[in-house]
């Protein structure tokens, strides 16, 4: 694997952002698989590449924005032939990201999301807030070029919007996760997550191709992930229930069956929306509690081995500088890692 230091040599921030450039194209062609028609538009209900940008940008640093262009260009050129209007539109795709990430790092966020306000961020301002720039500036854009009539801009651009902002919400958390893993979980782990990914490819098609619309039942299951695997377990259920949601709404069947075009887009999409928020909001609450519980035992282990020392007659013994030893629970640089470009690369768990 090639690490940060190497790519800083000359030549490194050519690689990356190609692979940025590489990264979101794959990603879009893997979201435009599934489409759905509104208004005689054609929308995909979650839009990975935005995913990809963000956790880009707060890994690389806002520097490697040139590949999220890139990217976007080959994603249009695949669709259309490109005009003179397609600037307007990489512009927009291009600064929705990068606006999300200056909002994110104004707000202190944290690329662990250890806790409740680094989820909150994300989904009001990295998600529902920046990616109202794309949304906007696209949807404008194809009524301005004529091709798109005025009147359908509302639902329209709510579906771009939600798309957009479900990228963020699903793909960004994951990428974060894997990015800053360090070990692999442990053998008892392993069975419960094996048990987790069972129940999971059992219940969430019964939930979604069932007939009598049991979308409902998948909330235990984030629940259970959530309480158990925190983030990661959450974010991985709810991403495999929204593309499996997505795949059968964009085919009519099971739990949008006989509902009109205008009808699956909206119930999808709230579904979706309700899903991720629960998922991501519920998560960074139990890995909040449970890094201040232990943060709170730690004090008190601290707090009775001086007392054993006062009690003796000793002196207490020192407590450790910060930064001497992990600080489980509260990893993560404000802004993410990278920068842009011109400070040290910061690993999750503070300076190297």
């Amino acid at each position: 694997m090639v690490g940060f230091e190497d790519l800083r040599r000359p030549g490194g921030y050519a690689v990356q952002v190609l692979a940025v450039a590489a990264c979101y194209y794959a990603a879009a062609r893997l979201g435009l698989l599934r489409e759905l028609s509104v208004e005689s538009a054609v929308v995909t209900p979650i839009w990975p590449p935005t995913g990809v940008a963000v956790a880009a940008l707060l890994i690389l640093g806002l520097r490697c924005w040139p590949g999220i262009t890139i990217g976007a260009f080959f994603a249009v050129l695949y669709l259309t032939t490109p005009h003179l209007d397609v600037l307007g539109t990489l512009a927009a795709q291009t600064a929705a990201p990068v606006v999300a990430v200056l909002l994110l790092r104004r707000a202190g966020f944290h690329t662990d999301l250890g806790r409740l306000r680094d989820g909150v961020a994300l989904v009001f301002l990295g998600a529902l807030g920046a990616m109202l720039i794309s949304s906007t500036a696209g949807v404008g854009l194809l009524v301005l070029t004529g091709k798109l009539d005025a009147h359908s801009f509302c639902p329209v651009w709510l579906a771009w919007w939600v798309g957009d902002a479900m990228g963020v919400l699903l793909v960004t958390p994951l990428l974060l996760l894997l990015h800053g893993a360090r070990r692999p979980p442990s053998l008892a782990r392993w069975k419960e997550a094996t048990a987790l990914a069972v129940v999971a490819c059992t219940l969430v098609p019964l939930a979604v191709y069932s007939p009598l619309s049991l979308l409902y039942l998948v909330y235990p299951l984030l629940i259970w992930a959530a309480l158990r695997f925190q983030l990661l377990g959450s974010v991985l259920c709810a991403l495999l229930t929204s593309v499996l949601a997505s795949v059968a709404a964009t085919d009519g069947v099971g739990a949008f069956r006989g509902l009109s075009r205008i009808e699956i887009m909206a119930k999808l999409q709230t579904f979706n929306g309700s899903m991720a928020l629960t998922a991501l909001l519920l998560s960074a609450l139990i890995t909040e509690q449970r890094n201040t519980r232990r943060s709170v035992e730690k004090a008190c282990q601290e707090l009775v081995e001086v007392l054993e020392h006062l009690t003796a007659g000793g002196a207490p013994p020192p407590r450790p500088q910060p930064g001497t030893e992990g600080t489980e629970g509260t990893e993560g640089t404000e802004g993410g890692e990278g920068g842009d470009g011109s400070e040290e690369w910061r690993s999750p768990t503070g300076p190297r």
